[in-house]
């Protein structure tokens, strides 16, 4: 892989938080790579840390981090190196992100057209026909039918799909060539589910977008992206293709997440479970923060992290006992 290959590099980040018993580590010590047209997807249980290190790679934060510190670097451009007003010029041209809920992202009580043309003409400098011209192209781009009628309607009066449709067009509203999206269809049903991810993929092969997929569901994640990290406690604990992961998992934490998968069985049989509870970020143990819960751990486990190392072609993963491979 070429610098020039890299749309996003994410090196050494951590994103710690003030917490009333100790810092609250969300992110700790991430790093990934994701290469223009590729498709990158990071599953994990919730409070892992997904959603905080796609925060984390845009600097947004409802509350300031007390430890913010690593290498953002889209396009070349490190983005933690800039200044605030600096960084928030490639929010939206550099980068961009699709949020879990549209009726949340999207402004309740403004028109469509001037949620799209924001961009355009406050930060393109596009004159207004132009960029309602450009707004409907966008519209039409992201699979919406009648583009003129619904620039004209608020989000309310829009479905869903339609809705996470009009977010995906406003985040490619700045040619952006990293796109971030943080489990864009869990608020949808399985049929919008897949046309939603059939659409990203193809303004991935169109655009030559880098694309980062967050989500929880592993199984859906592996159909649509190239490579995938599991998260756990802050950290990427594995990562490999996604036919290589499904068949092969290494890490004990990711062979369990597959395990605790639901199939249909036989009447009472019981469901696979992870045994125990994920650790809190704020009380992290010394060593592996998966040993409390793993049928493998040993004293070193309990007493030193094991880093992301490559195993085997190019199947990455953070144990110090790894599942023989089948």
């Amino acid at each position: 892989m070429t610098g020039t290959d890299v749309a996003l590099r994410v090196g050494g980040m951590r994103t710690w938080f003030r917490g009333a018993s100790g810092p609250v580590k969300a992110v700790d010590g991430v790093d990934l790579e994701v290469r223009r047209g590729q498709a990158l997807g990071i599953v994990g249980e919730s409070g892992c840390g997904k959603s905080s290190l796609v925060r984390s790679i845009l600097g947004i934060w409802p509350d300031a981090p007390e430890r913010y510190e690593g290498e953002v670097v889209v396009d070349g451009t490190d983005l933690m190196a800039l200044s605030t007003k600096d960084r928030r010029q490639h929010l939206g041209t550099g980068v961009a992100v699709v949020l879990q809920d549209p009726m949340r992202s999207l402004n309740p009580v403004r028109r469509i057209d001037h949620q799209l043309m924001e961009m355009l003409t406050h930060r393109l400098g596009m004159a207004k026909q132009d960029a309602r011209e450009r707004a409907a192209a966008l519209l039409r781009e992201v699979g919406i039918d009648d583009a003129e009628l619904r620039l004209a309607q608020y989000p309310g009066q829009l479905s869903g799909g339609l809705r996470q449709r009009v977010a995906i067009a406003i985040a490619l509203s700045g040619d952006p060539s990293v796109l971030l999206a943080d489990e864009p269809t869990t608020a949808l049903d399985v049929t919008v589910q897949a046309q939603i991810l059939g659409l990203l993929d193809d303004l991935r092969e169109r655009r030559g977008l880098a694309v980062v997929l967050i989500s929880h569901d592993l199984e859906m994640v592996a159909s649509f992206v190239d490579r995938v990290a599991v998260m756990y406690a802050g950290r990427i604990v594995e990562e490999a293709s996604p036919s290589e992961l499904l068949r092969r998992p290494r890490m004990p934490y990711t062979k369990a997440l597959l395990a605790a998968r639901p199939h249909l069985r036989a009447p009472g049989e019981r469901l696979a479970s992870i045994e125990g509870r994920p650790p809190s970020l704020s009380d992290l143990p010394s060593g592996c923060a998966f040993a409390p819960r793993c049928a493998f751990s040993s004293r070193t486990c309990v007493a030193e992290s094991p880093p992301l190392s490559v195993i085997s072609d190019d199947h990455l993963v953070a144990c110090f006992y790894p599942v023989e491979a089948p």
